[in-house]
């Protein structure tokens, strides 16, 4: 065993450390088993960490990768950021922050895309709404981005707009998210105001990428020019920004949020056929069904034989998913999960159901692995 000072190619953003570090003289800086949430970390314990190198006397264990770390981690950092540039005080090296948490978003895609879209149903008590809600908006917007085949730059682009697209009322959102009483006119108007105040907010920053500030501005705007801020029309609009406004509108539809009530994922899905008729692209709704398929990954649902389980990946086609069991038929749960395909009559799908109709908690990990670990 021997000290060895702390590299920069030991450390990841969103793993947890695997071993204490300590410094110069030392003293003990990060215990075993901290999270790293961002390069500014790492920097830090680079010019100041050592720790115990046992790796020739034995195998060194390291965390797997996981999704949901990464995406913890995007969540974590992106707070920090969002709040500074809300409050007019962003570091300098504003994008280089923000494109870390995008690259985070990225890996967890990577990883498993399976997983980070049921991070979007079961991850939902991480962080705040205004924070989650803009890492799962980006994850989906990726995953789109992805299937359309977009060039990197733009899908950069494309996720740092959906990472910030929210700063402009984040110091209201909690509230509006705590408030059960519908919106009153004031806070309608607030929320009009918003795509605008971000893009204020993001060029004080210093960010200028135009693709990034006109995707903030527009992600509220539809097909039909009745949205806003400016009712501009389908074609006026960068198909990263419909991608954004797709992904946005069915991560909010299917989040628990104070004032409205969350609706079940395929639900969300044929609202957004229905809108897709007006006020949303239809090609891009269309693509939207073939990525998620009509139970997306993580839907409760009830079998034929009455288990209700959860959607673990998609099947062959979008009606006929694989599902693990996690409750049995008489209702009880169950110690050890069954893989049910669901193309069979015996274990064909009967309903969807929504959370609280599921007495049956369970960890993401036991679906979907390790590398849906906390």
């Amino acid at each position: 065993m021997r000290i060895r000072k702390v590299s920069p190619a030991d450390l990841k953003v969103g793993m947890l450390i695997p071993w204490n570090v300590y410094g110069e003289n030392g003293g003990l800086l990060v215990r075993k088993g901290h999270l790293i949430a961002s390069a500014a970390q790492i920097e830090a314990l680079v010019e100041r960490g050592s720790f115990e190198d046992d790796s020739e006397s034995s195998p060194q264990t390291r965390e797997p990768d996981s999704v949901l770390r990464k995406l913890n981690a995007a969540q974590l950092e992106l707070q920090l950021l969002l709040r500074a540039v809300a409050c007019r005080a962003a570091p300098s090296d504003l994008r280089r922050q923000l494109e870390d948490v995008a690259s985070l978003v990225g890996e967890a895609v990577d990883l498993s895309a399976d997983v980070a879209l049921a991070a979007i149903l079961h991850n939902q008590q991480a962080m705040p709404y205004a924070v989650r809600h803009s890492v799962d908006t980006a994850v989906l917007a990726q995953v789109l981005a992805r299937a359309l085949k977009m060039a990197p730059a733009p899908m950069l682009s494309m996720t740092l707009a959906a990472l910030t697209m929210n700063v402009g009322m984040l110091e209201q959102h909690e509230h509006l998210q705590a408030n059960r009483a519908p919106l009153s006119g004031a806070e309608q108007a607030l929320l009009k105001a918003h795509p605008q105040r971000g893009v204020d907010l993001l060029r004080q920053a210093g960010i200028d990428d135009p693709l990034w500030l006109d995707c903030v501005l527009s992600h509220h705007e539809n097909e039909d020019g009745s949205g806003y801020p400016a009712g501009r029309v389908g074609a006026d609009l960068a198909e990263a920004a419909k991608l954004i406004a797709i992904a946005d509108r069915y991560c909010a539809r299917v989040a628990e949020r104070g004032y409205r009530k969350n609706l079940p994922p395929n639900t969300a899905l044929r609202e957004i056929l229905l809108e897709a008729r007006q006020t949303l692209d239809g090609q891009l709704a269309a693509v939207l069904i073939r990525e998620l398929g009509i139970y997306p990954i993580g839907t409760y649902v009830r079998l034929l034989n009455g288990e209700v389980g959860v959607v673990s990946r998609k099947g062959l086609n979008p009606t006929t998913p694989h599902v693990e069991s996690i409750v049995g038929p008489r209702g009880a749960p169950l110690d050890v999960f069954l893989r049910r395909d669901t193309r069979g009559d015996l274990h064909g799908i009967r309903e969807v159901l929504g959370a609280a109709q599921v007495n049956a908690p369970f960890r993401m990990e036991q679906i979907w692995g390790r590398v849906a670990s906390l």
